[in-house]
């Protein structure tokens, strides 16, 4: 049991240094060197968990959207029983997000599926993977806030609505990082929160 608890630190700090490190540097500029020197840990720990620097993106991937999932289902709207709420509050957990300094440096997802994808098929994929998950998320809660309203308004395709809102982070990101104005990004997803208003309104 002790030699578990130890195991999983040592795979967990590994983790949090590759995200620190991918974030700030991208996946190609970081080594598995600085990743060990910044985790305090050998490179033969490294290679005890994973084979490869590509199975560590890919690992770093996944708990990185584990925990971004994780901090919305502790959110407080996410309890709330009126779905048009949820996705309202989701809206501005996501202004949050976005000006939390210490991810300023983006998403690792986004910043996966552009550099990676036509170098990386395994990282691609799982991008394609995240990607879907995350609008079916957002699909779910989408069909359940239009469930009640009149046909003409219901009939909203919101498989669309939820890549759109995917599409718009993305890309309210990239332009926040290149002007260094990350008011962009709440500027752009209030503009989407008023468009789903719109659709919501009785």
């Amino acid at each position: 049991m002790k030699t578990r608890r130890i195991d999983s630190a040592t795979k967990l700090k590994l983790l949090e240094a590759a995200q620190r490190l991918m974030l700030a540097k991208g996946f190609t500029a970081t080594s598995v060197e600085e990743i060990c020197a910044a985790a305090e840990l050998t490179k033969g720990s490294f290679f005890h968990y994973f084979r490869s620097k590509e199975e560590l993106g890919k690992a770093v991937l996944d708990y990185f959207m584990a925990s971004m999932f994780q901090s919305l289902r502790d959110s407080p709207f996410f309890q709330s029983s009126d779905p048009r709420q949820r996705i309202y509050g989701y809206i501005e957990f996501m202004i949050e997000v976005s000006r939390d300094p210490e991810r300023s440096s983006g998403c690792l997802l986004g910043n996966f599926a552009q550099v990676l994808s036509d170098t990386h098929p395994d990282i691609r994929a799982l991008c394609a993977h995240h990607f879907s998950w995350w609008a079916g998320i957002l699909k779910h809660e989408l069909d359940e806030a239009v469930a009640g309203l009149a046909p003409r308004k219901s009939a909203v395709d919101t498989q669309v609505l939820a890549e759109h809102f995917i599409a718009l982070f993305e890309g309210s990101l990239t332009l926040a990082k290149t002007r260094q104005d990350f008011r962009i990004i709440e500027r752009n997803l209030r503009n989407y929160q008023q468009y789903l208003k719109s659709i919501f309104a009785d």
